[in-house]
């Protein structure tokens, strides 16, 4: 009996890289209902809502989606379908790999760490407003509880644990931030002598900065609060090559929502030019999640093994003799097969 699971193609690239998604994962012979729902602008203009109230009963009902980029305003505009995502169905751990893939020129080759970002609360809350009409001033207000600090941590050393990982590295600014981000540092520092086989330390977020882009080799899983995570999961996917090479999840007991970390890419939407490798490998992580071990295995090996060899691979891999991402697609699915 196929497993149901959403399917949110997004704006720009989006539906050409969940298409690409959808047949390398449907290579591996998981039987799968894909149910396609809306959201960011393709869903405003079509729906007049940026997540509808039929997107959000698809992913309750399946619990567990496969998503596109999403558009979200930086001036005024409708409130990020990502950050509604998570709170909805809160999906507090989101999971950012970043490995230095073969055949892809990047800073680091070999590079294999995760940054685990609190995904609900910190300065994400969306308690913001100006402090008189003539809007001089701005405030913001960031919320991070106790409950959620233990939750991203205690996943965060359970993920370190499970998976064989070295080390924990917990991240913050409890010089300045002695409470918001000085609360997360008090219960790692606790929680660390649960796991005696994990090395474990901290990094003030900006020299944590600093030391990413000299020796990220030092660090093995990076667990911080939503904005720090938000910005240094980023700057990881630089150390590897760019957003396009990687993936992300977004968990919450059962459920969970994987997709591209990446842009819409309005400007090369529809000219098949997209990589698809960052939505693929978020479907290798659903497949993982799903229970699909060996065929998320195998996925993962025909990615690794096309990206190695470097003949089918999109103009950002190869700008001399790239493809497009119908071609790339083909190969990982061709490779899936055999």
């Amino acid at each position: 009996m196929a497993t149901p699971v959403t399917l949110i193609p997004g704006d720009g690239i989006g539906p050409a890289v969940t298409e690409a998604a959808v047949a390398a994962i449907e290579a591996t012979g998981v039987d799968i209902q894909w149910i396609e729902a809306l959201a960011g602008m393709t869903a405003f203009e079509e729906k007049g809502d940026p997540l509808p109230a039929s997107t959000l009963e698809s992913v309750a009902h399946t619990r567990v989606a496969l998503k596109g980029p999403c558009t979200t305003g930086v001036r005024g505009g409708f409130r990020s379908v990502n950050v509604h995502l998570r709170k909805e169905f809160s999906l507090y751990a989101n999971v950012r790999p970043s490995r230095g893939l073969p055949g892809v020129d990047c800073l680091y080759p070999g590079l294999d760490l995760v940054v685990i970002r609190e995904n609900t609360e910190g300065l994400y809350s969306n308690m913001e407003h100006w402090v008189d009409d003539q809007k001089s001033a701005a405030i913001a207000i960031g919320i991070n509880t106790r409950s959620a600090m233990e939750r991203i941590v205690r996943y965060a050393f359970e993920y370190a644990s499970s998976r064989g990982r070295r080390k924990v590295t917990v991240v913050h600014k409890a010089n300045i931030l002695k409470l918001l981000t000085g609360l997360i540092l008090e219960i790692a520092e606790t929680m660390s002598s649960e796991y005696p086989d994990l090395e474990f330390d901290d990094r003030i977020v900006d020299n944590m900065a600093m030391q990413l882009v000299m020796n990220p080799s030092q660090f093995d899983v990076i667990v911080t609060t939503n904005l720090f995570g938000d910005i240094l999961s980023d700057l990881c996917a630089g150390l590897i090559g760019g957003l396009g090479l990687a993936p992300g999840a977004n968990i919450g007991g059962d459920m969970g929502i994987f997709e591209a970390v990446h842009g819409t890419a309005p400007d090369i939407a529809g000219k098949d030019l997209a990589n698809p490798t960052s939505v693929i490998l978020a479907g290798v992580m659903m497949l993982e999640h799903m229970g699909h071990l060996d065929e998320a295995k195998r996925l993962e090996a025909a990615v690794l093994s096309v990206l190695e060899e470097g003949k089918y691979v999109t103009r950002d891999i190869n700008p001399t003799n790239g493809v497009g991402t119908k071609a790339m697609t083909q190969a990982i699915v061709d490779r899936v097969k055999s």
